[in-house]
């Protein structure tokens, strides 16, 4: 068997020190947001990660899931993140914005660490694009709650597209499918693609589905990885290419 040699790239090129850290509370099923943030961050930016079971079979009103939650905020904070963000796009939205706000102030409390949610950071990334009026599209069973969040904080969602699919089968959808399913469901009303959901290949398809529709495109993934680096890039080396996930991120050059 080969062994690794002091000459061996691998071994004698160091990995990037962290200069500024994110702790995402992702649902314990979540399989996607792991990969995409560890291949899309930049040099500096170091990325942990705690489960919680809050969605699929494990969804439950907050009061119920808040010790699980609290308990996952806390092992990240040991790590020292600069960052906490309770990463489930879905669980945050239906709580409403009086329960979102209510979920991050139990986080802080916990951890004495900023925290702010998914659902936080993409109405953010709405404001940044200019964007109102929605075309939404998920693979949740129902889109109910999103709709209400997004009515409530002063968003219309023109036409909605929900795949009906299990907690577990969210990664089973290509990023071509979702191509297919912007293009086939887009809206003449619409300023903007939502695309809800961390657990989903939807990231790849941003870049597509902009050049194919002409529209911004929002994803969860997406947004929260620009709204860390909003928050925290004072403490990053300078980042010398953003990465290719379509014109929310060209906001930060």
């Amino acid at each position: 068997m080969a062994t690794s040699t002091p000459t061996d790239p691998d071994v004698r090129t160091p990995l990037p020190v962290p200069r500024a850290r994110i702790g995402l509370i992702i649902p314990s099923v979540n399989t996607c947001s792991e990969p995409q943030f560890h291949h899309f961050a930049p040099a500096g930016l170091g990325i942990h990660v705690a489960r919680a079971r809050i969605v699929g079979p494990w969804q439950r009103p907050l009061p119920l899931m808040a010790e699980e939650i609290v308990t996952a905020a806390q092992h990240l904070a040991d790590c020292g993140p600069d960052l906490l963000v309770f990463h489930c796009t879905e669980t945050a939205m239906a709580q409403g914005p009086q329960g979102e706000e209510r979920l991050l102030a139990m986080i802080r409390e916990a951890t004495g660490v900023e925290t702010v949610a998914t659902s936080q950071l993409v109405r953010e990334a709405f404001q940044a694009l200019g964007l109102r009026t929605l075309v939404l599209l998920t693979p949740y069973r129902s889109n109910h709650t999103i709709i209400a969040y997004l009515q409530a904080t002063g968003f219309t969602v023109a036409h909605d597209v929900a795949l009906g699919l299990q907690a577990t089968a969210f990664s089973s959808v290509t990023p071509q499918q979702w191509v297919a399913l912007a293009r086939d469901h887009a809206r003449c009303e619409a300023d903007g693609i939502f695309l809800s959901c961390t657990n989903t290949t939807q990231i790849e398809a941003i870049v597509d589905i902009e050049c194919a529709l002409g529209l911004p495109v929002v994803n969860s993934n997406q947004a929260v990885l620009w709204g860390g680096l909003r928050r925290l890039r004072r403490a990053l080396p300078p980042v010398l290419s953003l990465p290719p996930l379509g014109r929310l991120m060209q906001q930060l050059a």
